[in-house]
Formats: C-alpha cells, structure tokens, sequence
C-alpha cells in the first residue's frame, strides 16, 4: 500500500489524472477529502468542513460509522463477489431483496439491484416498454417527464432529464420522449397552491391527446425534485397525476433515488405525498454512500410480466453484489435502532426557524424545506422572481470557503440535505454560515 502523499502533491496528481465531472480540467481548485466523522468532513490540508449535503444528497446516517465497515469486513472475508445473473445468487442479496419487500411502497415484492440511480432509472425505462410489449402494446414507447427534472447520466436517463444544457453536444438524444411544465409552486406564482396543479393537469391531458394514450409508456419524476431546487409540488398534485396516468394505462416511474431512505420522514416518499408508483427507483441513502447500490422496485403486476418470456433482458456485472448488500442491511439497521426516520420531523422544523431570518434579505425569493430536503432560493428581482443570472455556484463556493459549510449551488436556489443524524446545533451553524455569506453577498452586490 503506498503512503498518503501531501497536500500538495495530492492536488498535482488529480489535476494530472482526474476526470472530474461538470469541472474544467483548468479549473484553479480543488478540495480533497481524506477523512470523515459524523457530519464532518476533513481535508489533506486538515480543514474542517460541516457537510450539509450528506455528501450528494445520501449520507443519511453520517460519515465514519463503524457498522458498515464491519459488515462488508465480514462479507469481502466469506464472499466478495458472485454474479446474480440466471439462476445465480447469494444468502446477503436475497436477504436484502426479502427486507426490500417488507418496507417498499405497496405491491412490491421484487427488487432488482444497480449500482447508482442512473443506471436504475436506465433499467425502469426498459421496464416500462418492455412490459407494454409483452401486453400486447408494443406502440406505447413513448415517455413523460418534466422540465428540470433529473434522472442521471445514462443516454436514456440524460434523454428524459429536463435540463437541455447538459445534453448539448452529445445527440440525438434518445426519441419519444415528452417535458412537461415541472410543478414548482414558487415559480408557478403567488396563486400556486390554487392553479398549479389544475394547469399541470391540464397538459398533462393535451399531451396525451396529443401523442396518444395508446402510444405513451410511462410517465418518470421525482417525488421532490432535487435538482430542480428542492421544489415539493402541491399536495393534490402527486395524486391527481397518479390517477390520470391509471385512467390512461400509463406507467408511473418514481425516482426515488434523492427522496428514499428517511429524506421525508418516511422509507419511501412516495406514500407520503400520495404518487402510486408501478416502479420505483432508488440507491443513495440505501447505503448512505458507503456502497454503490441501488434498487428497482416494480410492483408484482409489472413483475409478473418481466420474469415471463425469458425473464428480463437486462442486467449489471455487479448486479446485486453482496458485499453492497451487506452494507445496506447495516445501514438499515442503523436508521431503524436510532429511529433516524424521525429526524425529518425533528430536525427540520429546527431548521425552519433558524433559517427564517434568510427570507428578510431581498436576494432571498423563498426558504422551503420538504422534510431534510432544503433550498434557499435566489432571485435578481423579487417581483418577477426571476433566477440570478449565473445560478448559485459562486455563492456555494463562497459559503465553503468562508465558513466551511458544504451546500451545493444550482440554477435558482442554494441545496442541502443535511445527515439524517446533524444536531440542532450543528443545524444553528448552517444557518449562520448562509446569514454570514448571503448579507455579505447583498451588501457588495457579488451575488449577480
């Protein structure tokens, strides 16, 4: 094993052989991690830094816990890696699959494991044609999603995400795919709670009639769109959808991969907000990042259909693998003994008055919270709530380096989704930093 090399050496070396995504290869700095604890991340220079974001929206039971380790010490020492493809399996994945179906949302009883959620949202989206095709309606290939909507990487899941930036310069992108107005009340207007959805519902309809209901697959979005800024849409609209989309022999694919494991209070959050999802995605928190793992998680009437005809034509080398597994159950186990479900409704009205004061500074559009799902949104004019011309990157940079607080910039707002296990007072130091930099920020004019 070769010894660590100093700082400066560290940041030579990723300059020299790094591939980061969404970052210049001349970009000035760089942040290199070494160590965590709790909320609490530690660089090569040994600066601390209070990690608001659970890393990328995951972390949901901190940094440095020991379970995990263990558990994938005890699986990598009796088995590393077997494959799950065919008749293939292991004692941990059918485990795992098996505490899957106690805790999913209704009707499911399957899962099939990915490693992250652009690969399952990938594999929902070939779920969902190919269950139409073995029905009997093999013309329903099209697929609904959302404007700022985000559901990974892949060509299929970047084809139905809603932002067109990042699909510039690597098309076509993939066809039959259809964006609808996202739901996002703040946008939408002063009148959102009343308008919003009727007017989505309403297109929603017209695109319909428009492709053909006999023509549509399926309909993806998140539950709370993440991405987007944290934007929760009003509380008939998941249920109105979800009832349309039925009407219409039209699949839900639910994106869970940011809202699962605790995010709102609930395993899932689909139940929460009333979506009834055919197949549900997910990865992140179920391993708090310790593990690339994710799940796909259809009902059993989509299920039924995909293990029939050969079963299902898709698949991962490490589908299933069982050291993820193993350190999935461990971080389940967590949530469950520390009652980590109930952070949501713990911490987040905390969090709701120390962030408060925020909403007083006229760069501030609107402070929202959907259970440890937050956003601090910035807008050039209040009155038109129109975003800053350059999004929030700057100023999650400037939060960093001033107080060393991790949130993470966008197009409209400043994001974070602290670890289900962050203290109150560790939720007061969040707060400050965001005061300190955001009156700093309006008083010298740096934040347009």
């Amino acid at each position: 094993m070769s010894l660590p090399l100093p700082a400066d050496e560290l940041v030579t070396a990723d300059r020299n052989h790094l591939l980061h995504p969404f970052l210049p290869g001349n970009a000035p700095g760089r942040v290199v991690m070494v160590r965590g604890e709790g909320c609490r991340l530690y660089d090569a220079e040994g600066r601390s830094y209070l990690d608001a974001t659970a890393g990328m929206w995951l972390c949901q039971i901190g940094h440095g816990r020991t379970e995990p380790v263990e558990a994938a010490h005890r699986q990598l020492s009796r088995l590393a890696y077997t494959s799950s493809f065919w008749e293939f399996s292991n004692d941990t994945t059918i485990a795992l699959a098996r505490r899957l179906a106690r805790i999913s949302p209704p009707g499911v009883q399957r899962a099939l494991f990915t490693t992250g959620g652009s690969e399952g949202n990938e594999l929902a989206l070939r779920m969902a044609r190919l269950y139409h095709h073995r029905t009997g309606s093999p013309r329903r290939t099209w697929i609904l999603s959302r404007s700022t909507a985000y559901h990974g990487a892949g060509y299929g899941a970047g084809g139905v995400s809603g932002f067109p930036e990042l699909a510039t310069g690597t098309g076509p992108q993939l066809p039959h795919v259809a964006h609808l107005t996202a739901p996002d009340p703040y946008r939408f207007g002063p009148d959102a709670e009343e308008r919003l959805t009727d007017h989505c519902l309403t297109e929603l309809e017209q695109v319909i009639g428009r492709i053909g209901p006999g023509n549509i697959a399926a309909m993806i979005g998140e539950p709370v769109m993440a991405l987007a800024g944290m934007v929760a849409p009003p509380p008939d609209y998941w249920p109105r959808v979800s009832a349309l989309l039925r009407h219409h022999g039209i699949l839900l694919i639910l994106d869970e991969v940011v809202t699962a494991w605790g995010r709102l209070g609930a395993w899932f959050a689909g139940p929460v907000m009333g979506a009834v999802a055919d197949i549900t995605v997910t990865s992140k928190g179920l391993t708090s990042g310790y593990f690339p793992l994710g799940a796909v998680l259809p009902t059993e009437r989509i299920a039924d259909v995909l293990l029939g005809d050969g079963g299902f034509p898709a698949g991962h080398t490490y589908c299933g693998h069982p050291v993820g597994c193993a350190v999935a159950l461990a971080n389940l186990d967590v949530i469950e003994r520390d009652q980590l479900l109930g952070a949501a409704d713990d911490l987040g009205p905390y969090l709701d008055k120390a962030l408060a004061p925020l909403a007083d500074l006229p760069i501030v559009g609107e402070v929202r919270r959907t259970g440890l799902m937050c956003a601090v949104d910035l807008v050039a004019d209040r009155a038109t709530r129109a975003s800053l011309p350059n999004g929030t990157y700057a100023l999650a940079d400037a939060v960093r380096a001033r107080t060393g607080v991790l949130v993470r910039g966008g197009p409209h707002a400043l994001t974070f989704t602290p670890p289900l296990v962050m203290s109150r007072a560790e939720g007061d130091e969040l707060a400050r930093a965001l005061a300190d930099v955001l009156h700093s920020a309006h008083a010298d004019g740096t934040h347009g």
